[in-house]
């Protein structure tokens, strides 16, 4: 049986630019959040194209999970998601799958997030999910590997190739590198959020942002979150 691996991101993470790492690999089939729809749904959020993201996938997750995430492939399968999705979400699928938290500074987040999505909250963050998530699969023996961008960008070739034997495959060179622009598994909502990915052909390197200047409301969501994304990064390979 193919492994199935779960990416738990947080928003505006370089998961995006992971999941076209993932696409390089010739044994790998790469799916882009194909829970979006079903959160959108359940929250009723107001998110930038979501009739489109709405009539594009099933918005019954049980559909997907079982349809989708579950599904027996020739390849094995890398599913880029977001923590937050699973509201309303049976979480036992988890144990049948290979699960990647992946974290990022949260004030890294707050600043992007916030040009798109105005006055986020805790929940739209997905940080202290990310970390609820973590205790559950450890609570019910679930080995879970947690991965912080920012070392990912530090060094990508070695991350990565630590990544990868975690998950029990082989690391391919074929992972640093993709094509410019958009990928045919992008979901609709690509057009929105992925510009800027779209114009890389790699993992660009880390560099600390200095010059973030958070407003107080911004401010306080970060307070919020900071803890556990340190609790989170110490646990990280």
């Amino acid at each position: 049986m193919n492994k199935k691996i779960c990416l738990w991101s947080c928003p505006r993470n370089v998961s995006t630019a992971l999941m076209y790492s993932f696409r390089e690999r010739p044994d790998m089939d790469v799916f882009d959040e194909p829970l979006y729809a079903h959160y959108l749904n359940s929250t009723n959020l107001d998110h930038p194209g979501k009739k489109e993201i709405l009539s594009s996938q099933d918005i019954d997750w049980k559909k997907v999970v079982y349809n989708v995430i579950l599904k027996n492939r020739k390849k094995n399968s890398f599913f880029k998601l977001m923590t937050h999705f699973l509201v309303d979400v049976d979480k036992d699928f988890l144990k049948d799958v290979q699960n990647i938290i992946f974290i990022r500074d949260p004030k890294e987040i707050i600043n992007s997030y916030s040009k798109v999505i105005k006055k986020p909250n805790i929940s739209d963050i997905g940080v202290k999910m990310q970390y609820d998530l973590y205790l559950y699969l450890n609570s019910i023996n679930i080995n879970t590997i947690i991965l912080d961008s920012k070392k990912l960008l530090i060094n990508p070739k070695k991350t990565l190739t630590k990544l990868c034997v975690l998950l029990n495959i082989p690391f391919y060179d074929t992972m640093l590198n993709w094509e410019k622009g958009g990928k045919e598994e992008d979901g609709v909502w690509a057009k929105y959020w992925y510009k800027n990915v779209h114009n890389t052909t790699c993992f660009l390197p880390y560099k600390k942002r200095l010059d973030i200047q958070l407003n107080s409301s911004e401010e306080n969501l970060y307070n919020e979150c900071k803890s556990y994304y340190n609790l989170l990064t110490k646990l990280s390979i």
